[in-house]
């Protein structure tokens, strides 16, 4: 298991994972802006010593759910990989559309969508969805490329997932799938990933039968 460290900061809890980086002999600088705050941060969150705790506690602030105004920890290697993508597809800002969540957050948000986990990393502080203006498929390969953990491609709702869990992939189209419900329980969302699973694998049988 990688080591990891807690850092307390003017409030902040942040977290040092092992997929940190070396701390950087110049300060280490990100631009975000949150899609639904609008509130922003631009400026060096780490240098030399490591996190800075100032630093960290407006991200934290900017980070948090916002749905349940609460502020969360940070995962600090997160921070780099995201900011390691901007710098491999040449994006000054990204735009945070999730962050950190509560467990009441996460569970009504995976009553409504299929791609929410219940034990989403997003709860840890170790996920962001973020987009950008421009290039959004590239960041998708840098981040496969950099093999930091979780990435999460979705195109048609224009965003991209990461996290510095496991390392994994996936992908989520967007195709109809209330199709795959019975008549009358449209509304009967599947609740655990198993669930989920089953539903695209079914998703995934019925389009390659229909190109046969």
């Amino acid at each position: 298991m990688k080591r990891r460290g807690l850092l307390i900061g003017c409030g902040a809890l942040v977290l040092m994972s092992g997929r940190a980086l070396a701390a950087p002999a110049a300060p280490r600088r990100i631009s975000l802006r949150n899609q639904h705050t609008g509130e922003t941060f631009d400026g060096p969150y780490r240098d030399a010593s490591g996190p800075l705790p100032d630093a960290m506690a407006d991200l934290a602030k900017l980070l948090r759910d916002h749905r349940a105004n609460k502020v969360g920890p940070i995962d600090v290697g997160t921070l780099d990989f995201l900011a390691d993508i901007m710098e491999a597809v040449g994006q000054p800002k990204a735009t945070i559309l999730s962050a950190f969540r509560t467990p009441e957050t996460n569970a009504m948000l995976a009553a409504r969508s299929l791609g929410v986990a219940e034990h989403s990393q997003h709860l840890l502080g170790r996920a962001l969805d973020v987009t950008f203006p421009s290039r959004l498929p590239d960041a998708h390969r840098s981040a496969l490329d950099l093999k930091r953990g979780g990435v999460g491609w979705y195109p048609r709702s224009h965003f991209l997932h990461i996290d510095t869990g496991p390392l994994r992939n996936w992908e989520m189209f967007g195709q109809n799938l209330d199709g795959l419900f019975a008549p009358g329980v449209r509304g009967a969302r599947p609740r655990t990933v198993s669930q989920r699973l089953q539903l695209h694998r079914a998703l995934a049988r019925r389009q390659m039968l229909g190109r046969r």
